[in-house]
């Protein structure tokens, strides 16, 4: 049986870490050892951990992958798995996940999302765009999350690991990805690994995410130039939807003023890469109000539009790490 080492970047996550540790701990296949890298937290994170049997590594805070690098160089496991500190694994998740090592080739073995805080709905639009993207993935994939994966120990070792120039918990996993990729390895997708996610419940904190993670794919696109087409959960859609919802917003004081026939055509097409998804999740679930999603897709590309033209100037104009 394979030796599995679950690891487990945490950063003032005192009010949850305890509920991820005693669902790792209620695992069907029992990891060898659970490691928890404590990323700098100022609050009582440190206390609740060691009321647990796991083990606590303490660092200065240096960003989720530095964490993740530290909790692999102290690990034992054959193979190293990775979830967020605010994600509730299922009881059959590392067992789900282990059996996706089937063949030599696969290198990592990806798992999918459920929610934890269905009673928000900011959350619930959240997860059900994330569902419909998954939908899409085939038995491998090119990505995988940070927050739900397994990698073989000399798989990671020959990526290099969590590349730590990412300070921050955004696109140093798709970097990864490609890494293992390009070893000649590949990514099995595994959809009923599932992990709860404690999906955002705050609209500002949400684009200001949005913002995070499209100033960071500047860097991964910088580093990864072949990779700028999208992968299996970016796509062509997000990359139109930014500078349409750019070009709509400067051009709607014109539409307000004059009949501008290119506006209304591009209001139109708008309309067209932002409603459909939400109209056939409001079918589905019987309930109008994830219509609001067309909206939050709206702003979202927005937000991402400055998040990128700040990625932009830093990493290709001033060549910033």
């Amino acid at each position: 049986m394979l030796k599995v080492s679950v690891i487990i970047p945490v950063y003032n996550r005192a009010h949850i870490i305890g509920a991820v540790i005693e669902a790792l701990l209620e695992q069907e296949h029992k990891p060898l050892e659970i490691i928890i890298v404590d990323d700098g937290s100022t609050d009582n994170t440190r206390e609740v951990v060691k009321s647990y049997p796991v083990k606590y590594i303490y660092q200065e805070n240096r960003g989720p992958a530095s964490a993740r690098n530290r909790g692999f160089r102290e690990s034992k496991g054959d193979i190293v798995a990775f979830i967020d500190s605010d994600c509730i694994a299922k009881k059959d998740w590392l067992k789900n996940l282990i059996k996706g090592f089937d063949s030599s080739e696969v290198g990592a073995v990806a798992g999918s999302y459920d929610i934890a805080n269905s009673q928000s709905l900011l959350s619930r639009l959240i997860h059900e765009e994330i569902k419909w993207r998954h939908s899409g993935f085939k038995r491998f994939i090119r990505a995988f999350g940070s927050y739900n994966v397994a990698i073989r120990r000399e798989v990671f070792e020959k990526a290099g690991g969590f590349d730590e120039s990412y300070r921050t918990a955004s696109g140093e996993d798709n970097d990864l990805s490609y890494r293992i990729l390009k070893a000649g390895y590949k990514i099995r997708f595994v959809p009923d690994a599932l992990v709860a996610h404690y999906h955002t419940e705050n609209l500002f904190k949400y684009l200001k995410e949005q913002y995070r993670h499209a100033f960071w794919r500047m860097k991964l696109y910088k580093d990864h130039p072949d990779m700028i087409r999208g992968d299996d959960y970016t796509g062509l859609k997000d990359a139109i939807e930014i500078p349409v919802s750019v070009l709509s917003l400067c051009g709607l004081p014109l539409l307000l003023t004059q009949y501008s026939f290119f506006e209304f055509l591009l209001l139109g097409f708008l309309v067209l890469l932002l409603l459909p998804l939400p109209v056939r999740i409001s079918l589905q679930k019987r309930d109008p109000r994830y219509l609001i999603m067309a909206m939050l897709f709206f702003f979202r590309a927005l937000v991402r539009a400055a998040g990128m033209m700040e990625g932009i100037v830093r990493f290709w104009l001033f060549n910033r790490s």
